[in-house]
């Protein structure tokens, strides 16, 4: 038991690095290739090898109504998730979308709220939620400027749809509670949400694929978000959360934007202040503030039943 719980932290202090570190991938894959078309192939290559992994150790296919479902929360989660906010860096900071990112437990209980169950709001709910979304309106605050041009707004939109969107594919994994693999089951929403931003970058949005135009700092993206950002850092974080309590393997969601936001800094030279790192800190510290509530209210009613 010991063993597995060292185990379950190593796994999250890799998660909790190593995922930061996919949104500068993402940014530098989209100086040369939409971000839908990046995502799409990111995702169709690491659900190939985890579904692959998993055949060959015998595993059988999944039922038809389990894998419809996986579909949906792909497409959720990974389409209109990863999907979009991938395609946002390519207008916005990597560091900024990664802040954005972190407000994702903040849409879940809003979410939860209504199509789940009625989340009872506490004084400290509500305080992290408004903390939350006024760290973030903060940060705007340097990129006053910015927000006059319609590319960065768009950016700013589609990252937040991003957040609404895994939230809801969130709610509908707890829900559901599919009896399959975690990372088997994660394969198939990977290579199902593959497929239909492969489908949408070819054919809605013209994007041609030749691999042999690719650059070498194209494919270096490409391999890390596969490998490291997918195949690794999720198998990682589904072990986490599975011999971890909740609260502890959320931790993962406050380090994530700082590891962004430094190497944005320091490898992209993006903008960094004093008021920046401040409202960063502020953003993480109402998504706390979010997620002690939810614990909190967990532990009260199952000591309650």
């Amino acid at each position: 038991m010991r063993r597995t719980n060292n185990n379950a932290y190593i796994a999250l202090a890799i998660v909790s690095i190593f995922w930061g570190t996919t949104y500068l991938a993402s940014r530098i894959g989209v100086r040369h290739m939409h971000g839908i078309t990046l995502a799409g192939i990111r995702q169709l290559m690491a659900g190939i090898l985890l579904i692959g992994f998993f055949l060959l150790r015998g595993y059988r296919l999944p039922e038809k109504m389990v894998l419809s479902k996986l579909f949906v929360i792909g497409a959720l989660m990974l389409c209109g998730g990863n999907g979009l906010l991938t395609w946002a860096v390519k207008y916005i900071p990597s560091g900024l979308a990664a802040i954005i990112a972190a407000t994702i437990p903040i849409w879940i209980t809003i979410a939860s709220y209504f199509l789940v169950q009625r989340t009872r709001f506490s004084w400290q709910l509500i305080a992290g939620m408004i903390i939350g979304f006024a760290g973030v309106a903060g940060i705007f605050y340097n990129y006053l400027s910015s927000l006059f041009n319609p590319q960065f707004q768009f950016g700013i939109l589609i990252a937040f749809g991003s957040c609404i969107f895994w939230s809801l594919g969130s709610i509908l994994t707890a829900k559901w509670a599919l009896n399959v693999n975690y990372l088997f089951g994660a394969g198939f929403q990977m290579l199902f949400s593959g497929v239909i931003m492969v489908g949408i970058a070819t054919l809605a949005l013209g994007e041609e694929i030749h691999v042999a135009t690719f650059t070498l700092e194209l494919w270096e993206s490409l391999l890390y978000l596969i490998l490291v950002g997918s195949v690794f850092a999720y198998s990682a974080y589904v072990f986490a959360l599975n011999n971890l309590p909740p609260a502890q393997a959320a931790i993962y969601a406050y380090i994530n934007p700082i590891v962004a936001v430094f190497l944005g800094w320091m490898i992209l030279h993006e903008r960094l202040t004093w008021l920046m790192g401040f409202c960063s800190l502020v953003t993480i510290g109402g998504v706390y503030l979010v997620n002690n509530a939810i614990s909190k209210q967990r532990a009260a009613m199952k000591a309650s039943t």
